[in-house]
């Protein structure tokens, strides 16, 4: 019993610090790679492992061609334009701010469900909507921000990375896949890492060796890989079976406070009056949502 208890506090600690510092390692490691080739590497190192892992485990790695057509939608919606569009825009907006960026996913997801599904809206989720809304208007709208170099083309391409995220939940939710977790991540892992590799030399960006690195982007892909692509999933996924969704739902609010002070504290970025004010109002709608009736379970998938 109380070897479970500690498995749910150490999961909780990796959904919640682990990818909520995925933010500040990307931003780190694209000042000296390229977007698309940091992407690709990390998620064909992470599909690589999760795969032998899986074959370790004794897991089936057969997968139907429309499985493998799925996994690689999915792969594109996630993980070739979710995160590495992301990624890419990581270059002109600060870690912390693209975090709570990414926390209005759960607003994306409703809409969407309400579009696809015909799903109404229960009384919760639209007060959280409209605190949503006004905290996004408020953290977007400071002309600190929106007068900086590429901010508002990086703002607008951060939310298009969220609206592709949420489709890719809602699709996910009723797509063909197989059923292990880990062996559906792999897949989608390697098949967008390929994917993200041939868009690198597409756009004819720079490869560079991992011996070129400096030591600080060195040590933040080995963290994206291992902790941020691996572990903090497998972590996620588990809490999923002990825990209620609900629950696991709420690192979509705890994700940007952690990303918001690591950005400050450790790359100096600007912390504003406003965009605490924005933070806290923008979270608070993001709860409202999360903590309703029934959760989708769909709307916690990270980067």
């Amino acid at each position: 019993m109380k070897n479970s208890k500690l498995l749910v506090v150490i999961a909780f600690f990796s959904i919640y610090v682990i990818w909520g510092s995925t933010y500040l390692l990307n931003k780190i490691a694209v000042a000296e790679i390229a977007p698309l080739f940091l992407a690709s590497q990390r998620f064909i190192f992470a599909g690589l492992l999760i795969m032998l892992i899986a074959k370790v485990m004794g897991f089936s790695l057969k997968i139907t061609k429309r499985q493998a057509l799925n996994s690689a939608i999915a792969g594109f919606l996630f993980l070739v334009y979710g995160n590495g569009v992301f990624v890419w825009a990581l270059k002109y907006v600060d870690s912390g701010f693209a975090a709570l960026l990414a926390s209005t996913q759960p607003l994306f997801v409703l809409f969407l469900l309400r579009l696809i599904d015909g799903k109404k809206m229960q009384r919760k989720s639209i007060i959280g909507v409209c605190l949503g809304l006004f905290g996004m208007y408020l953290l977007v709208s400071q002309k600190g921000i929106t007068t900086s170099e590429g901010s508002v083309l990086g703002i607008f391409m951060i939310l298009t990375c969220v609206l592709s995220w949420s489709y890719g939940s809602v699709f996910v939710s009723k797509a063909d896949l197989p059923k292990n977790f880990f062996v559906t991540t792999g897949y989608q892992m390697l098949i967008a890492g390929v994917i993200l590799a041939a868009s690198s030399l597409l756009f004819k960006e720079s490869w560079i060796s991992p011996l070129d690195l400096s030591f600080k982007v060195q040590l933040s892909m080995i963290l994206l890989v291992f902790f941020g692509g691996i572990v903090a999933f497998t972590a996620f996924n588990y809490l999923l079976k002990v825990v209620s969704p609900e629950k696991v739902a709420t690192s979509a609010y705890v994700n940007p406070v952690v990303a918001l002070v690591l950005g400050w504290y450790v790359l100096d970025e600007n912390l504003t009056t406003q965009s605490i004010i924005a933070s806290g109002i923008l979270l608070t709608g993001v709860y409202f949502i999360t903590s309703r009736k029934r959760v989708n379970d769909t709307i916690s998938r990270k980067n």
